[in-house]
């Protein structure tokens, strides 16, 4: 999903791309080298804990998991310690059969770009349900032995822990997954020997199937991950006790997650809603876990572009955290619950409360000195302003965090190069051209030379930001290449379909703009095919890219395809924005230009009656808009009942009415 906004996000999604200055622009998709840290602090844990004396409940483990993605595959989920109940698994069932029927699918990622958040004080791409380690039999920590010399039949659950420390020493190092997935094979073998009876056995070999999860994700085979998820749910059972309902809870979000690499978004939220039931059911309402569990799947709805139910959660995580918090200071929990809750209201349109709790974020930040994430708010907070129209403001936002971040993490951090592409945004805005391709320039020359470990992901969705500033410009040659630059990053990388779609559907409307139009209609063909495959339900953008087809099908004749093309469109936006909204209006119009251009005078009659009573309600009688549909209408009722060359006329108006190309406004995504 990808999930993104246009310049008026939330009000006016016309377009196919967002505003670089997007409220979900500081959204990114870092994943390379999170899975490494994932599996050595569950490693970390697991030996912790086994070979501890203290096997008290009351050893909850806050972990802060450093830089990762929230749909990473990490093993951050594995829990235990400090609960209070049973629970019930009431749960399983809906769990078990959604996954099941789309477990082969590689999906598309709407652009699923993780939130960022914090967590212990450190910024992360999202954070993480708190995970309390899982008491259970020793292990001990001694030097593992040559595990080589080790055959299959004389593996045990004991070294069945050792296994699994040599896979995650592999995995750790880069080395060789193939040698990490063999041993992670083996462990689990050891642990299944010795399942039967003996509960804690059956813990461990969920432990170790969700390491193998992990491997098969870090070689991209996520098809084969899902079914060894799936198993991780089924072995606890909820009746045995407080540590089985919550390893049952870690498989459902861990599973989750590997949704999302697959892009697969709504099984994702199915699967994390799950989890936060199961959690509830055993921590209790008001536990600060389920709070950071709610924050996790307010910022799933965010991706999928369901605010409502995004605000409704991220508010259930702040009254929780406010509760589990200081009388007098703000948490970093608060603080994180509050930037996603102003993300979700600037997404909204709620510019002004989106500063409020920005605002509140920020002074918890401040207040356990926390800069750089004192900056990355910043940056939402010139974001909002910019929405504002307050552009001394966002410009003095903006400034102050790349002073920070340039003192922080250098001149030639990513970082540096996202505030130069809000700043180039905002010139842009304001009609300062030669300042924002003085800011587009310096971005780029930090995207073209990244610093090491600087995510791929990260550096597309800088072309993909810098492309849509020179497209506004009518720089078309030079935003068509960087959108090429992007589309070689996430080439077939699996999860990201819906994300090349995305950009091969903006890369369709610049040829068309351009003027080639059999270009556009192949590129706009390539990316509807890629939605239709996606797996996900139909979203508002993949309505939008069928308007924007079916323009290109009118500029070639192809008429009947046009018209079927609006229909969908019309169809699907009707859903996702409802009949009032500017998009959907725009493709009524559309439509009946076509229906006109086929004959079929009383459908569009019918259609452009109540397009012009919609915007005269809206925008006015004295509305240019208004006056245009008008005249249109009036030509159409004179004419009805005639015999008329109408094809020419209706195409032309068509053509000349359509506002998402005449005014070079740009795909979103």
């Amino acid at each position: 999903m990808d999930v993104g906004e246009s310049n008026e996000r939330g009000k006016d999604d016309s377009a196919l791309q967002p505003s670089p200055r997007s409220p979900l622009s500081s959204i990114d998709l870092a994943v390379d080298g999170a899975m490494n840290a994932s599996i050595e602090q569950l490693y970390h844990n697991v030996c912790e804990m086994e070979s501890s004396d203290d096997q008290s409940p009351s050893r909850a483990s806050f972990i802060s998991y450093g830089a990762e993605s929230r749909i990473d595959l990490e093993l951050r989920h594995l829990v235990g310690g400090d609960v209070g109940g049973d629970g019930g698994g009431r749960k399983k069932e809906i769990v078990l059969e959604k996954k099941k029927e789309e477990s082969n699918g590689g999906g598309s990622l709407s652009e699923k770009k993780p939130v960022e958040s914090h967590s212990n004080g450190k910024k992360v791409a999202k954070t993480s349900p708190t995970n309390p380690k899982i008491p259970g039999s020793r292990i001990s920590s001694r030097k593992s032995p040559d595990l080589g010399k080790v055959t299959e039949d004389e593996e045990s659950p004991e070294l069945g822990v050792l296994l699994l420390k040599q896979a995650r020493e592999l995995v750790s190092s880069g080395e060789n997954l193939n040698k990490a997935l063999d041993l992670a094979l083996r462990a689990v073998k050891a642990f299944e020997k010795s399942v039967e009876g003996e509960k804690q056995h059956g813990l461990n070999l969920v432990m170790s199937l969700h390491i193998l999860a992990a491997i098969y994700a870090g070689l991209g085979r996520y098809n084969d991950a899902v079914p060894v998820l799936e198993r991780s749910i089924e072995i606890p059972m909820i009746e045995d006790g407080e540590d089985h309902a919550l390893a049952k809870f870690a498989g459902c979000m861990q599973l989750g997650d590997m949704y999302g690499l697959m892009g697969q978004v709504e099984n994702s939220i199915l699967l994390y809603t799950a989890g936060l039931e199961i959690q509830r059911q055993v921590l209790g309402e008001s536990d600060a876990r389920v709070g950071e569990t709610c924050r996790y799947l307010a910022e799933a709805h965010v991706q999928a572009m369901q605010f409502d139910e995004a605000s409704r959660l991220c508010q259930m995580a702040l009254d929780i955290h406010k509760e589990n918090g200081a009388a007098t200071t703000a948490s970093i929990e608060e603080a994180a619950d509050r930037k996603l809750m102003g993300l979700i209201c600037d997404a909204k349109g709620d510019y002004e409360v989106a500063l409020e709790h920005y605002v509140l974020a920020s002074m918890a930040m401040s207040s356990q000195n926390h800069r750089e994430d004192v900056a990355s708010i910043d940056c939402s907070i010139g974001d909002a302003y910019m929405s504002l129209a307050r552009f001394d403001e966002a410009i003095f936002a903006y400034q102050k965090a790349l002073a920070v971040f340039k003192q922080a993490k250098g001149e030639t951090h990513s970082s540096v190069a996202s505030v130069y592409v809000r700043l180039a945004d905002l010139y842009n805005k304001i009609g300062k051209l030669r300042d924002s391709k003085s800011y587009c320039e310096n971005a780029l020359k930090i995207y073209l030379k990244p610093t090491p470990g600087t995510p791929m992901e990260e550096v597309a969705t800088g072309f993909i930001e810098i492309s849509a500033i020179y497209q506004s410009m009518t720089e078309l040659d030079q935003s068509l290449k960087l959108l090429r630059r992007a589309l070689k990053i996430y080439g077939n990388a699996p999860g990201q379909q819906n994300t090349v779609a995305g950009i091969e559907a903006q890369m369709g409307v610049i040829s068309y703009m351009m003027g080639n139009y059999s270009e556009a209609y192949n590129i706009f063909k390539s990316a509807i095919s890629k939605f239709r495959n996606s797996g996900e339900k139909k979203t508002a953008l993949f309505g939008i890219a069928l308007n924007q087809m079916g323009l290109a099908c009118v500029q070639r004749y192809a008429i009947n395809e046009a018209a079927d093309l609006f229909e969908e469109a019309k169809t699907i936006l009707e859903k996702e924005y409802g009949p009032y909204h500017p998009d959907t209006l725009a493709v009524y119009s559309n439509l009946a230009g076509t229906y006109d251009a086929m004959g079929r005078l009383d459908d569009a009659i019918e259609i452009l009656e109540y397009v012009v009573g919609t915007r005269e309600e809206k925008l006015g009688t004295a509305n240019p808009e208004v006056e245009d549909e008008k005249q249109r209408l009036a030509a159409l009722l004179k004419e009805a009942g005639r015999g008329r060359s109408k094809r020419n006329r209706a195409l032309l108006t068509l053509l000349d009415n359509n506002p998402e190309i005449a005014n070079g406004q740009r795909p979103v995504y």
